[in-house]
């Protein structure tokens, strides 16, 4: 016997319902950092009205810049490797966890990694030792890797031993660019040593894309398992911004961290035979 089924129209897909919430948070990354890039070069808006600025929130001005300064970033640079990053993460994340906790966790670390960063750097960031290592209470922040720290916090509990790649080629070009304009910061070979550096990391990033062994190595990926890659991805940065200053938010990346770890924790001791099944079959 046949069933004929009819469609109701109201429960046609539209493209979002489509897409995966990690996709649609990329999509927001990249027409967030166009738009307010565009805002900021009009002078419509300023930059501290989007990025956090640790002594106006914690005085209770620009509050909202908690949610405004996950989606911008301070250069397309940035933005790349960022999004190359959640692209990855993110897509594992959601489907171990759903699309709602999934949205859920996204925002809430971002916000966590933000106020850590903001306690640490309008507390004891005061003196330049303090500034290097947690940042200056002056200093802007943006971009979505105090997030993504937690989703990879977040992995690091669940499947612990799974295998991951660091790509640590453009990692070291930023140290490496970072040391030179320290020791040599009127160098006449610094524009065109900087330029030779971002190329290289375009490079090392889209080479992890190729299925080509040889030239993936180009991004000198080191391969792991997920519970060191945090460690080595905040460590080393932190010890040596003891010496040489980094561009680079080490606070918020170890408060998405520790959003991430303690979610982690939680769904492992109340889900404790899903998470084990997810840990035997990804």
């Amino acid at each position: 016997m046949t069933q004929v089924y009819q469609i109701n129209p109201r429960k046609k897909r539209n493209l979002f319902s489509s897409l995966s919430l990690n996709t649609i948070f990329i999509i927001i990354n990249v027409l967030a950092f166009i738009i307010f890039t565009i805002l900021i070069s009009l002078k419509i808006i300023s930059m501290d009205s989007i990025a956090i600025n640790p002594s106006y929130v914690l005085q209770g001005k620009y509050i909202w810049t908690f949610i405004t300064s996950m989606f911008m970033h301070a250069s397309f640079f940035h933005l790349l490797v960022n999004m190359f990053s959640l692209f990855f993460v993110g897509s594992l994340v959601e489907k171990i966890i759903g699309r709602r906790r999934y949205f859920w966790f996204y925002i809430l670390s971002g916000i966590f990694a933000g106020l850590v960063y903001s306690l640490f750097a309008y507390f004891l960031g005061g003196s330049v030792l303090g500034a290097r290592i947690f940042g200056s209470p002056e200093t802007l922040a943006v971009g979505a890797s105090g997030a993504i720290f937690g989703l990879v916090g977040l992995l690091a509990v669940l499947i612990p031993r799974k295998k991951v790649y660091l790509i640590a080629g453009p990692l070291i070009a930023i140290i490496l660019q970072a040391v030179f304009n320290a020791i040599f910061p009127s160098a006449a070979i610094a524009n065109t040593l900087d330029i030779i550096i971002t190329i290289y990391i375009f490079w090392a990033i889209f080479s992890m894309l190729s299925f080509n062994e040889r030239t993936r190595k180009i991004g000198v990926p080191v391969e792991m398992p997920f519970w060191l890659l945090p460690i080595l991805a905040i460590v080393p940065l932190i010890i040596i911004g003891l010496f040489v200053e980094l561009p680079i938010g080490n606070m918020a990346h170890l408060g998405g961290l520790v959003a991430g770890i303690l979610y982690g924790l939680f769904l492992r001791t109340r889900y404790k035979n899903k998470v084990s099944y997810i840990q035997e079959h990804i």
